[in-house]
C-alpha cells in the first residue's frame, strides 16, 4: 500500500469493494499454528479492510488492534460489526504513520492480502517483528504469482519473495489455504539498523 494510493483505496471501499472472503481452510490454520493464549490474547490485523478476519480474531479468544490505511475501510468495518467486542479499530498508514496508537507487545500480527502492496517490506516486517511476544506468531496470507493472472500480478507474491519474507526468522513454515500461501514466522526476527522499530518514530514522507 503507497501513500499515493489513498485515494484509490478509498475509491475500492467507497464503491463497496472489499476483498476475498475467510476461508474456512484459513480459520483451520489459525487455530491450529496461532491460537490465543489461554485466558486470551493480544492481535494485530495489519489492513484490515472491512473487518471480517478482525472480528474473527475477537471471536476466538484475542483482543484486537484492526489497522487499515482508510478511513472509508475502518468506516465500513465499524458500521458491520458493530456488535462485536474486543475490537479496537484504528486508520493508520502502516508504513508511514507514527506506531504510537500501537501496543508494545502482541501474541499474533496477522497481515492477509495486504504484504504484496506494502512498499517497505522488510522494514515493516521487522518492526513488527519486535512488537510479537516471546512466544508470537506474525502470519502472512498471500496469493501466489504462479495461480495469478498476469494483469493482477501485483496482489501476489512469487516463491522468492515468500523465501525473502521469511529469512532471518527462528522458523518460517509455509502451508496452503486454497491457493493461498500462508506462512507462520517465529522469532522475533530482530533488526538493529532498520528503521520504526518499536521505540523510533517512522521516517518522514
Amino acid at each position: 500500500m503507497t501513500y499515493t494510493a489513498r485515494k484509490e483505496w478509498e475509491q475500492h471501499y467507497a464503491e463497496g469493494r472489499g476483498w476475498r472472503r475467510l476461508g474456512e481452510r484459513e480459520r483451520q490454520l489459525l487455530a491450529e499454528y496461532a491460537p490465543a493464549p489461554e485466558g486470551g490474547g493480544r492481535a494485530l490485523d495489519v489492513g484490515c479492510g472491512t473487518g471480517e478476519l478482525a472480528a474473527h480474531l475477537a471471536g476466538v479468544g484475542y483482543t484486537v488492534d484492526a489497522v487499515d490505511l482508510t478511513d472509508r475501510a475502518i468506516s465500513r468495518a465499524r458500521e458491520e460489526y458493530a456488535g462485536v467486542e474486543g475490537v479496537r479499530w484504528l486508520q493508520l498508514d502502516i508504513e508511514r504513520d507514527d506506531p504510537a496508537p500501537l501496543h508494545e507487545k502482541y501474541d499474533l500480527v496477522v497481515m492477509r492480502l495486504v504484504y504484496a502492496f506494502m512498499t517497505s517490506r522488510g522494514r515493516i516486517l521487522h518492526a513488527l517483528g519486535e512488537r510479537l511476544s516471546d512466544s508470537g506468531a506474525l502470519v502472512i496470507v498471500t496469493p501466489m504469482a504462479d495461480n495469478t493472472p498476469a494483469e493482477r500480478r501485483g496482489i501476489a507474491l512469487d516463491d522468492d519473495e515468500i523465501t525473502l519474507a521469511g529469512a532471518g526468522w527462528k522458523t518460517a513454515e509455509r502451508l496452503d489455504a486454497d491457493g493461498l500461501a500462508f506462512l507462520v514466522l517465529r522469532g522475533p526476527c530482530h533488526s538493529e539498523t532498520g528503521p520504526w522499530r518499536s521505540d523510533r518514530r517512522p521516517p518522514t514522507p
